[in-house]
């Protein structure tokens, strides 16, 4: 990007210089005439001017992207991790950060937020939102579990940009401290959501054994 900005410049001197040797050339012209050429000189004057004024709006935008791509740059190699050439994605977390209790019930079915991160390499893995974003095309593995107590009322669904991939579920029964658990491989483009759905009025417990966890690595790209 800087040479490209010393390319400009050194254009934008060029078409200074021509312009001035121009006008030199009108003053010469024009020596009969003192108010002509103070004219000449005056316009001269303004043409510099504009020319410096663009060049220097120039000179900021190309530090604006500069700015950008750094900023780019380093997004991309935390995501990529690089070894042999091959971008590493993986994640898993829990539900509850701290304490214990039920999550739920919502009047409509809510994408559940694990908050307590075990891991999270590449940074795909919001736990403001509880999604999963693609930002390498490839095929996945994806894991969930959920767990109830004392009464049998979960429903979770392990979703793909809004569509519905596997659940597991367990609203009936006279035990309490039901568990399950479900997973999939799958293929994502890049910009794909991947997420753990709670059903509607249904609720899901957990504490600090972290029996509600959602996980997911990339197997490869493609």
């Amino acid at each position: 990007m800087m040479k490209i900005a010393v390319l400009i410049l050194a254009f934008s001197c060029c078409l200074c210089q021509v312009q001035g040797n121009e006008n030199h050339d009108k003053v010469c012209q024009c020596s009969g005439s003192t108010s002509s050429c103070d004219i000449s000189l005056t316009s001269v004057s303004q043409t510099l001017g504009a020319v410096g004024e663009k060049v220097a709006n120039m000179a900021e935008k190309i530090a604006l992207l500069e700015a950008k791509l750094q900023d780019t740059g380093k997004e991309v190699l935390e995501l990529r991790s690089l070894t042999g050439g091959r971008p590493q994605v993986a994640f898993s977390a829990a539900l509850l950060a701290s304490g214990s209790g039920d999550t739920g019930p919502f009047t409509s079915a809510t994408p559940l937020k694990y908050k307590r991160v075990f891991s999270n390499i590449g940074s795909s893995y919001n736990p403001s939102t509880g999604i999963f974003t693609a930002m390498v095309k490839g095929t996945y593995f994806f894991r969930f579990s959920m767990f109830n107590n004392p009464t049998p009322s979960s429903v979770v669904s392990l979703m793909k940009n809004g569509v519905r991939l596997t659940s597991v579920w367990d609203t009936a029964g006279s035990d309490a401290n039901d568990m399950g658990s479900n997973a999939v491989v799958i293929h994502l483009e890049e910009g794909d959501n991947v997420y753990v759905e709670l059903a509607a009025n249904r609720m899901v417990y957990d504490d600090a054994m972290n029996y509600n966890t959602f996980s997911g690595f990339l197997l490869f790209t493609m």
